[in-house]
């Protein structure tokens, strides 16, 4: 385990318009608000044919594959995440989001494109005094949190 502390900023409170896209929409708001740390809830609706990472196609196989679900109808979701800087300065978001329609429920991180479905309410508390980045990982390809 690695670790590291911060304090918590300020706090937003955030509404995406009908169509907006996810990560593109809340790391533009971190450029724009200066936000280089942050941890989020999101709540509402979400478009057909936004695209989810579902996981990778072959449990811990090298190089990890991921799969992608397209959905094929409006979904219900909540989710999490989190927002640090990458190694360039911008900020990256990582958050997963469980959608559900009727009996049918799939989860997975929102970075291929999930789009906002008219109600879509973010909470962003924006983590300050902290030097906690994402780093590219040569062996997985992923950026991971280095706290």
């Amino acid at each position: 385990m690695k670790y590291s502390q911060a304090k918590q900023g300020r706090i937003f409170v955030i509404r995406l318009e009908d169509g907006d896209i996810i990560h593109e929409e809340i790391e533009k708001f971190a450029r724009e608000k200066s936000i280089s740390a942050g941890a989020l809830i999101i709540l509402g609706g979400i478009d057909k044919d936004s695209k989810l990472v579902v996981g990778p196609e072959h449990g811990r196989k090298k190089p990890v594959v991921p799969m992608e679900h397209t959905l094929d109808n409006v979904h219900e979701i909540a989710g999490t995440g989190t927002l640090f800087l990458g190694e360039k300065g911008n900020p990256v978001l990582h958050m997963h989001i469980s959608c559900g329609r009727k009996s049918s429920t799939v989860t997975g991180c929102v970075r291929k494109g999930v789009k906002a479905w008219h109600i879509l309410e973010v909470i962003l508390f924006e983590l300050v005094d902290t030097a906690a980045v994402r780093v590219l990982d040569s062996v997985t390809g992923f950026e991971l949190l280095r706290p």
